[in-house]
């Protein structure tokens, strides 16, 4: 055989060492594990933590009159809508009752009724007859403004109702018209059908008064109990006197927990730590993830998560959809004492941008912890992917007070623990099986608390996928 000669000049010659053949002899530069996972983690960031000894925090408040201001909730079969007997309570006149069978002969004789787009439920000036829950749809409150001019004066939504009073008072008149946005679903109860129910259960007629005389109770506007001052006198006259009066059973927030065990070959942790600590980065990356765990429990947590622990009065609805400059400042009508930050998903900040350059409004950017955020009325804007964007890309937004001395929202941890890794977050060693795998029990224990209802109020139903008057 002929020996194949190779030209040195030829253009597939090479004239020095092969680079993957150097790599055998090299050490590469290389990263450490990265993690696509890992977000700003803002709330964590923007949260005053308190130190829960002993593991529970107790919120202490003035005496506050419940109004009966909750939403009501339905079972749909097919397309029948039924009210649940026992929600019928939060109609402010019905709290408290207790009588199972009155409740569902009532919730018996609500009535069905459909309504499309721009349809008019209720007019102002008619007699209001009826008491209305919303199951489904958007509708507005239109009332007349002091030159004669329609307004919007609030939007209702899934849950909502409105004419309660009519189940202690027949001789009303609406004070605004109601009209539906979207095609709505509502129950209905009218007068008559009532008072024929209020005739045969005295027992509900004598509760219905007894809320009356209740409701009556000086307040102030906070529902709290009206403490008498005298102002402006002269003389000596006799002062009034008062006493402050607090909560019977405040709520107690217990720290939750997020957990998980994170195990290593030992042969790993033996052969493989240069020049990064295998152990290290598996406890780093693990770590993270609790983190990111730890965030969404404080926003979706149904105990204590912020989402489900706004009060009822305080949870707003978009009123057109998108998120609007109106939507934010409705938000701080409601926490207008010191917010401190807006909490959104990504998308519905990307929302609210387009629907700013629509009206030709660009909000300035602001410093916060080295960087430069999004700002309305200079409240931050911040991202938070932990806030659920549904399948119809509808979303919330959170206004948030944050801290101690402005009673408003704090995160709850405990530091000092046993083998702490981080400040309320501990690695505890659970040794080594007959597999030589390494156990190590990862824990962070946390929780959130609202010390008083206005540090929190929450913007729901935005929808992200289209624009103010467009389809999408």
């Amino acid at each position: 055989m002929t020996a194949v000669e190779i030209d040195p000049l030829s253009e597939n010659a090479r004239t020095s060492l092969d680079t993957a053949a150097a790599r055998n002899l090299a050490t590469t530069t290389k990263s450490a594990p990265q993690m696509q996972g890992i977000t700003s983690r803002w709330l964590l960031r923007m949260l005053p933590w308190v130190q829960a000894d002993g593991g529970v925090f107790r919120v202490n408040r003035r005496l506050t009159y419940t109004v009966g201001d909750g939403r009501v909730e339905f079972v749909t079969t097919g397309a029948q809508v039924r009210v649940i007997p026992r929600e019928l309570g939060e109609l402010a006149l019905l709290r408290g009752y207790e009588d199972e069978a009155v409740l569902a002969t009532l919730a018996g004789r609500f009535v069905q009724r459909e309504f499309a787009p721009g349809d008019v439920l209720v007019r102002a000036g008619d007699p209001a007859d009826q008491v209305v829950l919303v199951a489904h749809g958007r509708l507005q409150r239109i009332g007349i403004g002091p030159y004669g001019d329609e307004r919007v004066l609030g939007v209702i939504a899934d849950g909502d109702h409105f004419g309660g009073r009519v189940l202690a008072d027949g001789g009303r008149t609406w004070d605004e018209t109601v009209k539906a946005v979207t095609a709505a679903t509502v129950l209905t109860l009218s007068r008559e059908s009532f008072d024929a129910l209020n005739g045969e259960a005295g027992g509900l007629r004598q509760h219905i008064q007894l809320r009356l005389v209740e409701g009556e109770r000086a307040q102030n506007p906070a529902g709290e109990a009206a403490v008498e001052v005298a102002a402006g006198h002269v003389g000596e006259p006799e002062l009034p006197t008062a006493f402050v009066d607090y909560e019977q059973s405040p709520r107690e927030y217990e720290l939750s927990v997020a957990q998980t065990v994170l195990r290593v070959h030992t042969r790993v942790a033996d052969l493989y730590n240069k020049p990064m600590n295998q152990t290290e980065q598996q406890l780093r990356l693990t770590v993270e993830e609790l983190k990111e765990r730890q965030e969404h429990e404080l926003v979706n947590n149904r105990d204590f998560g912020l989402l489900h622990n706004a009060d009822l009065g305080h949870r707003l609805h978009a009123t057109s959809g998108p998120p609007t400059p109106d939507d934010f400042d409705e938000l701080l009508a409601v926490v207008w004492k010191e917010p401190t930050f807006f909490l959104a998903h990504p998308r519905t900040i990307a929302a609210f941008g387009r629907e700013c350059s629509r009206r030709g409004i660009y909000p300035q950017n602001i410093e916060l912890a080295g960087h430069r955020v999004p700002a309305w009325r200079g409240v931050p804007v911040l991202p938070c992917s932990k806030i659920p964007m549904s399948e119809a890309r509808t979303s919330s937004v959170l206004l948030v007070r944050a801290g101690m001395e402005n009673q408003g929202v704090v995160g709850l941890h405990q530091t000092g623990l046993p083998d702490e890794y981080q400040p309320g977050l501990n690695v505890r060693f659970m040794g080594i099986d007959e597999r030589a795998v390494i156990s190590y029990l990862v824990s962070t224990y946390f929780s959130a608390a609202v010390l008083v209802p206005d540090a929190l109020a929450v913007l729901e139903g935005v929808e992200t996928g289209r624009e103010t008057g467009r389809e999408g």
